[in-house]
């Protein structure tokens, strides 16, 4: 798959995933569990399309090509599970990348301050994660290396998942068969990955007038 490839399907996912069910039926939601468990679960896939694959998945469900109550509980399930192993390797690899002292960036000094910084705003930046491409796949990871109580992050977790699947697959499925959307799919997913981006955007301006006014 090339990089033009690559970007057709974020803009047309809905198109890609109507050529996959009617060649493949009932494996769409193996194929949907498995891209959004790894884009929430493994580092490596930060790629992935989320915010746009959702709201494609609940405009097929509109119009019954996918079952919404089969894949609204899969995605919740393969988000939440994402996010508990991405969390889970974050903590094991934890002591070891910062088990050397005299590591300048990779010590136990810095990763006490990670601890302390999602002890104090861990859940807000959890479910702010979700809604933010790239930064949703390793937050759960900073959490883990940051040794956050998992009883606290798996309450950010659920809680998040719960929001993010909600909004995107309610949204898709409530308004992606309105004709003014069919005809205006790509802008409304660029609108999507664009509006996605704006919470983390808020609090960088919001933590930036903070110090200015201490500053001062």
């Amino acid at each position: 798959m090339t990089f033009a490839d690559f970007i057709d399907f974020f803009l047309h996912a809905e198109r890609h995933l109507e050529w996959f069910i009617k060649n493949y039926d009932f494996w769409i939601y193996a194929l949907l569990f498995a891209i959004i468990f790894c884009e929430t679960g493994l580092i490596v896939t930060p790629f992935l399309p989320g915010d746009s694959l959702l709201f494609a998945v609940g405009a097929l469900a509109g119009k019954q090509l996918i079952q919404v109550e089969i894949v609204t509980p899969l995605l919740l399930v393969a988000a939440i599970l994402g996010d508990a192993v991405n969390y889970s390797i974050g903590k094991w690899m934890g002591p070891k990348v910062f088990q050397y002292e005299s590591n300048r960036f990779l010590n136990k000094a810095h990763l006490m301050k990670a601890h302390a910084f999602y002890e104090r705003y861990g859940g807000r930046a959890i479910i702010l994660a979700r809604f933010v491409p790239i930064v949703r796949t390793f937050a759960p990871f900073v959490a883990g290396v940051g040794s956050m109580t998992y009883s606290k992050f798996a309450l950010y977790n659920v809680s998040g998942a719960f929001l993010w699947v909600g909004i995107f697959l309610g949204g898709g499925y409530y308004f992606g068969g309105l004709e003014v959307v069919q005809k205006n799919m790509k802008l409304v997913i660029l609108g999507i990955i664009v509006v996605s981006v704006l919470p983390i955007v808020w609090e960088f301006a919001k933590a930036w007038l903070e110090k200015q006014k201490s500053a001062q």
